[in-house]
C-alpha cells in the first residue's frame, strides 16, 4: 500500500501540498476565542526590606499585605515567600476568565491600603505589583543512555 507513494512521488507531493493548504486555511479561519485558557491569571506583589531577615519580613511586610489582599475579587488562592536577603514575594492566582489587567488594578488598590501598615524603609523602596504568566505549559528534555550519542549529537 505504501509502495504507491514511493512509486508516484507527484501524488505524494500533491497530497502534502493539499494537507498544508488545508492547515493554513483552518488556521486562518479558526477564531482565537476557541483556544482554551489553560493558565490562570496571576499577579505578583514584590518588595524588599533591606537588612531584615525572613522572620522580620514575614511578620512586618508579608502578613499585613496578605491580610489586605485576601478576598480580592476573583482570587482563588495566594502563595508567599520571604527571603533572608529582605525580599518578599506574594503570588495571587485568579479564576480563569478574569481579566489580568483588572485583577492587577484590584490587587494594587488593596496594596495601597496596606502601605501605611508597612515599615518606612519598605514604602521608600516601593511595593511592585505586576501581572505575570503563571508557569510553563510544557517542559521536556532529550538525553541518550548510549555514550556514543553525545549532547551535540542529540
Amino acid at each position: 500500500m505504501f509502495d504507491r507513494f514511493i512509486e508516484r512521488p507527484v501524488l505524494s507531493t500533491v497530497i502534502s501540498v493539499l494537507i498544508v493548504l488545508l492547515g493554513i486555511l483552518g488556521l486562518i479561519t479558526l477564531p482565537i476565542a476557541q483556544y482554551p485558557e489553560i493558565a490562570p491569571p496571576t499577579v505578583v506583589v514584590s518588595t524588599s526590606y533591606q537588612g531584615a531577615n525572613a522572620d522580620v519580613v514575614l511578620s512586618s511586610v508579608v502578613i499585613p499585605l496578605e491580610e489586605q489582599i485576601n478576598g480580592v475579587e476573583g482570587m482563588t488562592y495566594m502563595t508567599s515567600s520571604a527571603g533572608n536577603d529582605g525580599s518578599a514575594r506574594i503570588t495571587i492566582y485568579f479564576k480563569l476568565g478574569i481579566d489580568p489587567d483588572i485583577a492587577s488594578v484590584n490587587v494594587q488598590n488593596r496594596v495601597s491600603l496596606a502601605t501605611p501598615l508597612l515599615p518606612q524603609e519598605v514604602t521608600r523602596s516601593g511595593v511592585t505589583t505586576r501581572k505575570t504568566q503563571s508557569s510553563n505549559l510544557v517542559i521536556f528534555s532529550l538525553y541518550s543512555d548510549n555514550p556514543s550519542y553525545d549532547q551535540t549529537f542529540v
